[in-house]
């Protein structure tokens, strides 16, 4: 029954004629199992499930009486031009989604949005938005994704993303925005895990490239199609991003500006750029002491215009902001001064300039500072080779295996024979500790009288039988004691006897 009653109100959204609205609205709900005084669908719209749609239906005011059940309303493709405080008549607790795109939409009021605190999509994409004043989204405190794109927005009050403290996602493309909303990241309410911000296609002629050295390093921030001032800040911000394979830039190099000023010959990495390869070096140095690193790739006659930027562990500096009192400075030409060296001051440092060419893989614009450790560091500030520790690392794990080499050797080849018990005899008698070559000559009993004879007597153990009669302990008559000793490949043996039973 749920499609046939489905199609009756779709039908009655397109013509109007075939179906009386309140029968089918009532249709529908009995469907559904909800009540007739809870679950009314409005004229005009069709409501599945949880789902209301009031889209190209023309409408010029809100419905008064929605039901509440719904987490998806699409108001899309009419003709609202404001959203009032009032616009619905009880809250929507369940709303998630709320769909306003493709009308013409002016104005919102404050607190409009307080009856959907659970909203997580807003969508206010093609309207004539022209201000967004402050406080305008009170109430949207779990909002994640606002997408107003295509409107004719040219400014942005403070406080207007108050609330918007889950928003993650924010499109603002297809605007008209002369500056970066630099509030988004530092206004007490605004959002505070802003990951996506879409700001193409707008007329932004400069940007903050200090800030965005820093927000770019959380998240994505797409410029694209914007008539940015090819300065040569903006030359080293964007050699920076290629470097980094940055998505927004690398998705879409073609509608960024500067394509033709990276290059060697243009005005910023003239007299700046050496020809020493980037390579990737490390500084140490002491607790509490001063060190100086140069920027990779640029000569020391590089000039403040130049615009030199350093990327931190913790921060960004560059020339222009230096403090004589600060704790990171960098000089005109570019060297990076770190004062008083702090244990948390280690770390990968990147020296952000325009250098006008496209860098190999290996190459690093990064250097990797170290404080402390000097015990088997270099000289404090001198650059060291990364591969000089690889080259240690190898020759360690060389001579730990020659070494567990010849231990195993003299393992095999000199650890004492086992005691072997004589035929006719209670034990081993007389023991020998003998250094065995070949086990079979041993067992064999062959003896030969050429070469070394060596053999260490010990005292036999004494008969642990209780009752039985003690033995001597050093009984030797007549006992055979074969010493057995490597030499060559000849095995020797010898027996003992006791001179004072020989007479």
């Amino acid at each position: 029954m749920r499609p046939i009653a489905s199609k009756l109100l779709a039908k009655t959204c397109v013509g109007g004629s075939h179906l009386n609205p309140a029968t089918a609205a009532l249709l529908l709900s009995l469907c559904l199992g909800f009540p007739p005084s809870m679950a009314t669908c409005p004229p005009y719209c069709l409501c599945a499930s949880d789902i209301i749609s009031c889209s190209g239906c023309n409408l010029s005011v809100l419905p008064s009486d929605l039901p509440g059940y719904a987490t998806r309303l699409d108001l899309s493709h009419n003709a609202l031009t404001v959203l009032p405080v009032d616009w619905i008549s009880r809250p929507f607790e369940r709303l998630a989604t709320l769909i306003l795109s493709q009308n013409s939409v002016n104005q919102i009021e404050v607190n409009a949005f307080t009856v959907t605190p659970h909203l997580l999509h807003l969508d206010l994409s093609s309207n004539q938005l022209t201000v967004l004043n402050s406080s305008i989204f009170t109430g949207l405190k779990e909002l994640k994704e606002l997408l107003l794109f295509g409107n004719q927005i040219i400014q942005i009050n403070p406080g207007a993303f108050n609330d918007l403290l889950s928003l993650q996602r924010l499109y603002l493309s297809g605007n008209r925005l002369t500056a970066f909303p630099m509030g988004l990241y530092w206004e007490p309410g605004g959002p505070r895990n802003l990951t996506f911000l879409d700001l193409s296609y707008n007329k932004l002629s400069k940007v903050p490239i200090q800030s965005l050295l820093s927000l770019t390093r959380q998240g994505g921030i797409y410029l694209q199609e914007n008539p940015l001032a090819c300065d040569c800040a903006l030359i080293a911000l964007l050699e920076y991003w290629m470097w980094k394979q940055y998505r927004p830039l690398v998705d879409f190099r073609s509608e960024y500006p500067c394509r033709d000023n990276l290059e060697p010959t243009s005005e910023c990495s003239q007299r700046v750029v050496s020809n020493m390869p980037l390579e990737a070096q490390t500084y140490q140095v002491e607790p509490g002491k001063w060190l100086r690193v140069p920027c990779p790739g640029l000569a020391s006659q590089a000039q403040e215009e130049q615009g030199v930027f350093w990327v931190t562990p913790k921060t960004v500096v560059n020339s222009s902001t230096n403090d004589s009192s600060a704790h990171l400075t960098v000089s005109s030409n570019g060297t990076l001064e770190i004062r008083g060296a702090l244990i948390e001051d280690s770390g990968m440092y990147g020296c952000v300039a325009a250098r006008g060419r496209q860098y190999d893989p290996r190459e690093s614009v990064e250097v990797n500072v170290v404080v402390g450790n000097l015990s088997t560091a270099p000289a404090s500030g001198l650059p060291h080779s990364s591969g000089a520790e690889h080259f240690n690392t190898a020759f360690t794990t060389l001579a730990s295996c020659v070494v567990s080499i010849i231990l195993v050797l003299l393992y095999l080849y000199l650890t004492p024979c086992r005691c072997r018990e004589n035929r006719g005899s209670r034990g081993c008698g007389g023991r020998a500790i003998t250094l065995c070559s070949d086990p079979r000559e041993v067992e064999s009993g062959q003896r030969r009288s050429n070469g070394k004879r060596v053999a260490f007597l010990e005292p036999q153990a004494e008969d642990s039988d209780i009752g039985g009669p003690k033995t001597p302990a050093m009984n030797l008559g007549h006992v055979t004691t074969e010493g057995i000793l490597k030499n060559g490949s000849r095995t020797v043996g010898q027996t003992f006897t006791d001179p004072a039973h020989m007479a």
